[in-house]
């Protein structure tokens, strides 16, 4: 008599899934991956390059240069008693690691269209693995910070405020992640359908950049206009991160509660759509 032998299955993978069915078990389960995803990003970031790792910093030195010649010394813009060079460059360091994770963030479904449809592992790892590979960049480009600070305190004796508020940097940078990814994921959730609003992705970023403080200070904007800024969830993270190491600026407990609100709100909403759309996304792209 034949005998069948009963498979047994240690995983089953279907397209039919609740709502609020987001598996975050399954992301610690591939925490491999992500290790394995963050150091592809970081290798072949500057792979076949002749200076390597150095564009971390030759990248904000050239950013600083061109921000302080064209916005302090043509435009005049004030910098709040600061010195241009690193009043500009706190402000893009912040920045440039929002941008960073959110352009990969929403592009996630486009780049990896090739290895999602080869090989099954939670669509969240690819913008995970991205936000945090972004972290190195971000810690080369704060070591420049500090040498540029240290330049100016030794040799230009400029008097720095630290004050306890340097404290909540480890909160500022999840805040810039979390908004980033969620509104990232959320853009390659829509991109995957409509390609055409990948074209206005470097656009848009680039003008949210001047509605946000990066190379003005808040009082230098009418005050009628300063609500409206602040109620972009990125400015109250850089003027906070200014605060706590100039201690001139804006700071608010308020503002920093809204942007943790949208934080929250965002990142939970971009990983609910994020996770119906990668169900059926192989058949739209």
């Amino acid at each position: 008599m034949h005998t069948m032998n009963k498979e047994k299955w240690t995983e089953e993978i279907s397209s039919k899934r609740g709502l609020f069915d987001l598996r975050f078990k399954e992301l610690w389960k591939y925490r491999d991956l992500i290790t394995t995803f963050v150091k592809r990003d970081i290798v072949s970031t500057y792979k076949q390059t002749v200076l390597g790792p150095f564009w971390f910093f030759i990248s904000p030195f050239f950013t600083v240069i061109m921000f302080t010649f064209v916005f302090s010394t043509v435009a005049g813009i004030k910098t709040e008693g600061i010195p241009a060079p690193i009043f500009y460059l706190t402000g893009t360091t912040l920045w440039n690691y929002f941008q960073t994770c959110f352009i990969t963030s929403s592009s996630t479904f486009l780049q990896n269209e090739g290895i999602f449809g080869k090989v099954y592992f939670p669509r969240l790892v690819s913008p995970i693995s991205t936000v945090i590979s972004n972290l190195i960049k971000l810690g080369i480009q704060l070591v420049v910070l500090i040498m540029l600070i240290c330049y100016f305190v030794f040799f230009e004796q400029y008097e720095l405020q630290f004050n306890y508020y340097i404290l909540l940097f480890p909160i500022l940078v999840i805040l810039m992640a979390g908004i980033a990814m969620g509104v990232g994921i959320l853009t390659s959730a829509v991109t995957s359908k409509y390609r055409d609003i990948q074209m206005f992705i470097s656009f848009g970023i680039g003008l949210l950049m001047y509605a946000t403080p990066v190379i003005y200070p808040i009082s230098q904007v009418p005050e009628k206009f300063r609500i409206y800024l602040m109620l972009n969830p990125i400015s109250p993270i850089i003027e906070t991160f200014r605060y706590s190491i100039f201690g001139v600026g804006t700071f608010s407990w308020i503002f920093l509660a809204y942007s943790a609100v949208f934080m929250i709100v965002t990142l939970f909403v971009g990983i609910i759509v994020f996770n119906q759309v990668e169900k059926s996304f192989m058949d739209t792209i």
